[in-house]
């Protein structure tokens, strides 16, 4: 197994605030909106360096999808921002309609997705964001990993024409991801296996890599890859690493339903139908606890990986 050594922890969210001050730096047609969330959302030092280019709707998040469409026209570039919850299913209309039926050129970024974000609870802990992004026609959904990968991510995303919508987090998690180019609907294989393959998003990628060397203490050799683009997916990368370990389990901080592990064995059912496990969450909403106890309660821990991929293999060899 693979060492995948870090230096330090930083939260996702951290690596938005860093990678949109380096566009609006690098393209002087990058605009910021937030709703009333700015320093939850890291975008204070885009605020302070470009003050003519960030703009401050408030507590109105369906207008503020409305302005960034409206902006696309005037060959803007703008990146929302404030919490997935309100990211998406609060303004899923104005998504729809006014961004991707339109064709607009708007990044959606997202943070304090998922169980992660802890204390706040089921209210505010969306698991459904990555399924409705998903289905919208002409939308590219990621969801990175650690703060380089969303840095590079959001980078990505102002060179990238069309509607886009990036997930990330709260916690401090390790930096093990190298600080290189990110590349749009590009899985990252992490480790070379044969016996299952271990399809991550988020910060289950991690997990996973715990999950591989636990593994590994056991004689089992796991592919792991990093499916950080959820939309459009790297469907020859996953065929490839399945018909190699004929066998696979899916990861993601997310329900089950209309996630990465659906559109994993959607793709599998259709070309290369063999054992498919799924990590996620089970048809549930949150509730408020610390990060680690939720991940704990809800199966979403190394150890659960580990439960799927032994279940995998198990009915590949029955």
């Amino acid at each position: 197994m693979k060492k995948f050594p870090y230096q330090e922890k930083k939260d996702t969210r951290s690596g938005f605030g860093v990678g949109l001050v380096e566009a609006g730096k690098r393209n002087p047609n990058v605009v910021a909106l937030c709703a009333d969330l700015t320093g939850s959302l890291k975008m204070t030092d885009f605020q302070k360096q470009f003050p003519e280019r960030f703009f401050q709707v408030g507590i109105a998040e369906a207008n503020m999808m409305g302005l960034a469409a409206g902006m696309t026209i005037g060959g803007k570039i703008p990146f929302t921002g404030t919490f997935a919850n309100f990211s998406t299913g609060r303004v899923y209309d104005q998504i729809r309609q006014s961004i991707c039926y339109s064709g607009k050129n708007v990044k959606i970024c997202a943070s304090h997705a998922g169980l992660t974000l802890g204390e706040d609870g089921a209210t505010h802990q969306i698991l459904e964001d990555l399924g409705m992004m998903k289905m919208l026609p002409h939308m590219t959904v990621i969801n990175t990993c650690d703060y380089n990968q969303t840095k590079n991510a959001t980078l990505a995303l102002a060179d990238h024409v069309g509607a886009a919508y990036l997930r990330f987090g709260r916690p401090v998690i390790p930096v093990f991801m190298p600080d290189e180019p990110f590349i749009i609907g590009k899985a990252i294989n992490l480790n070379e296996g044969k016996d299952v393959s271990i399809f991550c998003t988020g910060h289950l990628v991690w997990e996973s890599i715990i999950a591989g060397e636990i593994l590994a203490q056991q004689g089992i050799d796991a592919e792991i890859i990093n499916i950080h683009t959820i939309k459009p997916l790297d469907n020859q990368a996953i065929l490839d690493s399945v018909r190699k370990t004929r066998c696979a389990v899916t990861a993601e901080e997310h329900q089950l339903n209309g996630g990465l592990g659906d559109s994993v064995a959607q793709l599998l059912v259709q070309n290369l139908p063999l054992p498919v496990e799924m990590v996620g969450v089970k048809d549930s909403f949150g509730e408020s606890g610390t990060p680690d106890e939720l991940m704990e309660k809800y199966g979403l821990k190394a150890k659960h990986i580990v439960e799927a991929a032994l279940k995998a293999i198990q009915r590949k060899n029955a």
